[in-house]
């Protein structure tokens, strides 16, 4: 079956999927009322790695719409997109970084999204015409970096790609271009059967200025021969492949599984990039994420089972502040640094909060302003 094909056969619909597995009927009608808001798409690739009789399979957990996601708790922009928007479609939150909404689409709409608010939905924030924001990242000479996402912009026609590739390739400032992309894992046939796709990823991706692709790998069974096919593909066109896990209630909340999955990545050439904290975005937070102390643990424990490569994660909350590192725990103080900082002043610093054993995040401004903040020095 060809990845087109896969794209028009995914399953749509509550009713489609009942189908395939196994959907208690009392369920039927409160699943119905969260694909009208949130749209569910899942290839038949993807599908095929459910175990249709398991309610609580972690691959179904991020796939399959639940009955969860009718909790409202948390916000639709957990990291402030909104104020770091230039122009629709552009985002400019870090010195050196231009982040790109090229599409709404994807080939699986993930249910554990952070921009669920954007995501197979109609809306203004998209990018409308890429002259303009190639125009801004040529003005704007602090950005080295372009990160092209969105949705998943390896949907779109290999044409479209390439012209974004074009009109960033002569800004002589921009040191690497990355591709946001869940496509390896959701639907790798996207890449392993377009030739002209890699054949495009080979020509852009140069000695002096490389092409990144930025994905997805939350769980060990996502890591099938066909995925290592994609990764393969992407490496030997000279494209360097990095992976960010999402720390997910019942998909990898084990220190087994979550080290058997950066095992795993590194053994096949995927550079573990980062672990993000669960955003708290509604009909998300409720049931996918985990709370602070427990994720610091999972993920400690999970360090002591890799080795150095599988190891070079760092475990982050992406916050309207920053990225924030979660760095260490002493009863229940948590220490954190700001890996990334949206205010420059803060780059570097590191910070602690008692934090009470329910909380997933950081509460906004209130939590960060230092009462006790530290130099880079500690």
């Amino acid at each position: 079956m060809t990845w087109e094909i896969q794209l028009k056969e995914s399953v749509r619909t509550i009713q489609e999927a009942s189908s395939l597995i196994n959907i208690p009927s009392r369920e039927m009608k409160r699943l119905a009322r969260v694909v009208e808001r949130h749209p569910m798409c899942v290839p038949p690739y993807y599908l095929s790695l459910i175990d249709p009789d398991d309610p609580n399979d972690p691959v179904r957990a991020m796939a399959v719409p639940s009955v969860d996601e009718l909790n409202l708790m948390g916000s639709y922009d957990t990291s402030g997109e909104k104020n770091n928007t230039k122009m629709p479609g552009l985002q400019h939150k870090y010195p050196q970084t231009a982040l790109i909404l090229s599409t709404n689409r994807c080939a699986m709409y993930c249910r554990h999204c952070f921009r669920k608010r954007l995501v197979g939905l109609p809306n203004h924030e998209l990018l409308q015409r890429f002259d303009d924001a190639a125009a801004y990242v040529r003005q704007h000479r602090e950005i080295n970096n372009v990160l092209i996402t969105g949705g998943d912009p390896f949907v779109l026609d290999t044409s479209i790609i390439a012209r974004f590739l074009e009109m960033l390739s002569d800004i002589d400032h921009l040191s690497f271009i990355r591709f946001g992309t869940r496509i390896p894992v959701t639907l790798p046939q996207r890449i392993t059967q377009d030739p002209d796709l890699i054949g495009l990823l080979e020509r852009h991706s140069r000695p002096l200025r490389r092409i990144y692709v930025v994905t997805q790998f939350n769980h060990p069974r996502e890591i099938t021969e066909e995925a290592v096919a994609a990764v393969d593909c992407l490496i030997r066109a000279g494209v360097v492949v990095n992976n960010q896990t999402v720390l997910l209630n019942g998909v990898n909340d084990d220190p087994a599984i979550l080290a058997t999955l950066q095992n795993d990545l590194a053994g096949i050439g995927v550079n573990p990039y980062y672990v993000f904290q669960c955003r708290p975005v509604k009909r998300v937070q409720h049931h996918f994420q985990v709370p602070l102390h427990r994720g610091y643990d999972i993920v400690e424990a999970a360090k002591g089972l890799l080795n150095g490569h599988s190891k070079r994660f760092r475990f982050v909350m992406s916050h309207k502040r920053g990225k924030i590192e979660i760095v260490g725990r002493r009863r229940d103080e948590i220490f954190f640094k700001f890996h990334q900082a949206r205010n420059p002043a803060n780059a570097g610093k590191f910070f602690s909060r008692h934090i009470n054993p329910h909380q997933g995040w950081l509460i906004d401004t209130e939590e960060i302003v230092p009462d006790r903040m530290y130099g880079a020095a500690g």
